[in-house]
């Protein structure tokens, strides 16, 4: 995400003539996005997308469990 941020901040600054950014190439503006493509490609080839939301299911499922322990009493008390 934080290379489409900035992808989409450098576009606006190449597109508006803003500042340093409106002398600079096209390619080196627009490579933010692609870097983007390749994150996103290797995220999804390496697990690290599957693993990440398996994590925050996981953290939501014992989140719940923890809840309902507390409300029908039988939570371990620290």
């Amino acid at each position: 995400m934080y290379f489409l941020g900035l992808g989409l901040a450098l576009l606006a600054l190449k597109y508006f003539a803003i500042g340093p950014v409106a002398a600079w190439d096209w390619l080196l503006v627009l490579s933010p996005f692609a870097l983007a493509v390749l994150w996103w490609w290797w995220a999804d080839w390496s697990g690290y997308t599957k693993k990440k939301a398996m994590e925050r299911e996981n953290a939501r499922r014992q989140e719940r469990i923890d809840r309902n322990r507390e409300a029908i009493g039988t939570s371990k008390k620290k």
